[in-house]
């Protein structure tokens, strides 16, 4: 994590710095907050990301309540020393909303997408409400979860055997819904999969698609 020298940051008047927090690794923007000397101060101490709310007019640790904590990896400041950059390895959504960013810029893209489901799977595994499906399935445990996956798998390839793009595309969706849940009992992250594709399409030795 890069050094800050706090006496180089230009607070505003009410001694506040916009925080502009990413993704680590997709780089996306994820929210917009604002720090004082102390939250940047807890937030180089602690390894996680903590802000002042200016409605509140108190300091905020990110996921204290809801488990969604940001790890920061590294902070860099602006040319004018006014904003600064927080990037992080997040434990869940962003957003009060549940949503992986405040901002909707991609919210028609599937990558986004499945970020998300795949954050509110994680949820689901860690707080485990009660009347959800996905609870139902983690509490089952692994072999539920491959009967599941296997059952999809099934009714997947009879739909696409018939004439039927809808009834398909409901298929699909509920097998890539139950490999997510698989992934996230077994601990693997979409990076990981992104990152094997990636692989395969390197080189005239490597794996191709």
């Amino acid at each position: 994590m890069s050094e800050i020298n706090f006496d180089e940051i230009r607070f505003d008047e009410r001694g506040l710095i916009p925080a502009i927090v990413q993704d680590a690794e997709t780089r996306e923007v994820l929210t917009l907050a604002y720090m004082n000397k102390e939250s940047l101060a807890r937030t180089l101490e602690t390894g996680q990301t903590w802000f002042w709310s200016r409605s509140r007019e108190a300091l905020w640790h990110k996921g204290e309540t809801s488990g969604d904590t940001q790890e920061v990896v590294n902070l860099a400041l602006d040319c004018d020393r006014d904003a600064i950059v927080v990037l992080v390895n997040p434990a869940g959504p962003a957003c009060h909303t549940g949503s992986v960013s405040c901002f909707d810029l991609h919210a028609q893209g599937n990558g986004p997408l499945l970020d998300q489901l795949y954050h509110l799977i994680q949820n689901r595994e860690r707080e485990r409400p009660a009347g959800s499906y996905t609870t139902y399935l983690f509490e089952a445990g692994l072999d539920k979860i491959l009967k599941k996956v296997g059952e999809e798998s099934a009714e997947t390839i009879i739909a696409a055997k018939n004439d039927d793009n809808e009834r398909l595309a409901s298929e699909v969706a509920d097998l890539v819904y139950h490999l997510l849940v698989l992934l996230v009992a077994r601990g693997i992250s979409l990076k990981e999969i992104a990152d094997e594709l990636g692989r395969r399409r390197k080189g005239p030795s490597e794996k191709r698609a």
